[in-house]
């Protein structure tokens, strides 16, 4: 494990391989440890950089309240530990919205872009009233909050083919401390909307999704993309396609990443 301090907080990350730079960030209640097998692949021929972000796996909370501009700044600050001085940065889910948040601030240092199961768009008033409701009741029952959270991240058909591996992300995501959970979930509920990065066409950007995402609209992220060069890829699956999806992931991001 490798920690840097970061406004005297504990940020831990993981460096592996040599070549062109890619960041790998993990969504809300997962770690950098969800990536091992894409480090095992792609440390072949890539340097490949995970970060575990504010108040997530062994890195500490900064506050009550993460912005996705706090983890882009920890981001940026692995990266400039590390004289990296580009990269390429994938994001699953509130990594993504990590991932816009440092293509704003550091837009000189960004290669390309992968929202894997995330968008550009700012949550909804709808949205907004759930992340209040999930931080009321993660603070009256966290295991029962963390376990159904897990599971409903999945599409119905995958929860009995990939049982086992639910329970690991749900091992994992036990781990998170509630003050990570809350600050994340407050964080993610004010961060600004970004569709206007997409449209820029600044940097290559992959957008991918699921059609049967529980908790990612798809019919309505396609409208952030629309008179963009963003590409997009389409699984029939859920909102975690690292794993439901794991074998074409691959194939598809050696194709992006090259």
């Amino acid at each position: 494990m490798k920690t840097l301090l970061y406004k005297n907080t504990k940020i831990s990350y993981s460096d592996s391989g040599t070549g062109n730079t890619i960041v790998l960030l993990h969504g809300f209640l997962e770690n950098k440890k969800m990536w091992k097998e894409y480090i095992d692949f792609f440390s072949q021929k890539y340097r490949i950089i995970t970060i575990d972000l504010l108040g997530h796996g062994e890195s500490d909370s900064l506050g009550y309240v993460h912005e996705t501009e706090d983890n882009a700044n920890v981001v940026n600050e692995v990266l400039e530990h590390l004289k990296i001085e580009k990269t390429i940065i994938l994001g699953h889910s509130m990594g993504g919205y990590v991932g816009l948040a440092f293509a704003e601030l550091y837009p000189q240092k960004i290669q390309k872009l992968v929202l894997l199961n995330s968008t550009s768009k700012e949550d909804s008033t709808e949205k907004k009233l759930n992340r209040t409701r999930a931080i009321k009741a993660v603070k009256q029952n966290y295991i029962s909050f963390v376990s159904l959270a897990i599971a409903n991240l999945f599409s119905e058909n995958n929860r009995t083919r990939l049982a086992e591996e639910i329970e690991k992300v749900k091992e994992q995501a036990l781990k998170t401390p509630l003050q990570g959970i809350v600050a994340s979930l407050e964080g993610m509920k004010i961060r600004k909307d970004r569709e206007w990065l997409l449209k820029e066409n600044r940097f290559p950007v992959l957008l991918i999704l699921g059609k049967k995402d529980p908790v990612l609209s798809y019919e309505d992220s396609l409208t952030q993309i629309e008179d963009t060069t963003v590409e997009l890829i389409t699984f029939d699956d859920g909102h975690m396609s690292q794993i439901e999806n794991k074998e074409e992931l691959k194939k598809i991001l050696t194709s992006f990443f090259y």
